[in-house]
């Protein structure tokens, strides 16, 4: 998928700055407008960010969900081509966060020594990663529980987000989000992740040895029912692996909408501080 003219004049943006740039990956069900108060943060620090979408993304939630039919077919490796393609055109090695689907690739980003370094954020899990505990069977049933949604596209009922996302916030938020945020979701990467460790050739493969790879902090939020502890820490174990510098931390009180809820400024400020302990100037 070719890099829209909205990518590329953030790219062209961030390398006429002259600052580090950091690239933020969404996840399954979300936008990459999810990410406008975190851009907004790190410009105000000093960084230039650059916000890709995933291939076809419609610009707005309203547009996605007037279209659904957009989101079928978006595969783990496509969407980490589009991304590395977007890096490709940065003239510098950029940071990478990524939330969920955009955790896990993040990591794949990062093991195939694109990133400077990587923040991974409730990541979704990558071959090799076993725990799968009931609360992730349920929160990916809307789409699992049906073979047929592999190509399709769905839509969280506002129950389903409730306690996929927002169950660690009061239910008026919860509400809130799911007016702003939620867009339909592509089915293929649930299955990709769901059958990963029965396919040797999997899409969500991560390279963790990679001495490329850079440093690595491992996000998860407490009471995430998507991807809780069991699933992060399994990641992170892999990850320790690596030569490079692996962290893993929990943000209490928390559920899978860290990212978006009111909340967002305690994640994004342990992504900063992150960075800031791995010598990462906002001016590169």
């Amino acid at each position: 998928m070719p890099i829209t003219s909205a990518e590329q004049e953030q790219i062209d943006l961030a390398n006429t700055s002259g600052k580090q740039p950091v690239v933020f990956v969404h996840g399954l069900w979300l936008l990459a407008s999810s990410w406008d108060r975190w851009r907004a943060l790190f410009e105000e620090r000093g960084y230039a960010t650059v916000a890709p979408g995933w291939p076809d993304d419609p610009a707005t939630v309203a547009e996605g969900r007037a279209h659904p039919e957009v989101f079928a077919g978006k595969s783990v490796g496509g969407i980490t081509d589009h991304v590395a393609e977007v890096i490709d055109g940065l003239r510098a090695k950029p940071v990478v966060i990524g939330h969920s689907f955009g955790g896990l690739i993040t990591q794949k980003l990062a093991g195939l020594g694109l990133a400077r370094a990587s923040v991974a954020i409730d990541p979704g899990p990558f071959r090799g990663v076993l725990p799968l505990p009931l609360s992730s069977l349920k929160a990916a049933s809307a789409v699992l529980a049906n073979p047929a949604n592999y190509r399709r596209q769905v839509m969280l009922s506002p129950a389903q987000f409730r306690y996929a996302f927002t169950n660690a916030v009061p239910q008026a938020e919860a509400d809130a989000l799911y007016a702003e945020f939620p867009v339909p979701g592509s089915g293929m990467p649930l299955f990709q992740a769901a059958f990963a460790n029965a396919n040797p050739r999997s899409e969500t493969r991560v390279d963790t040895r990679n001495p490329a790879r850079g440093p690595l902090l491992v996000i998860s939020g407490e009471h995430d029912h998507t991807v809780p502890w069991a699933i992060a820490n399994a990641s992170y174990k892999l990850q320790k692996r690596n030569p490079g510098v692996t962290e893993i931390t929990e943000i209490r009180g928390r559920g899978h909408s860290l990212v978006i809820d009111g909340g967002w400024r305690d994640v994004a400020g342990t992504a900063l501080d992150f960075l800031a302990r791995q010598g990462i100037q906002p001016a590169g």
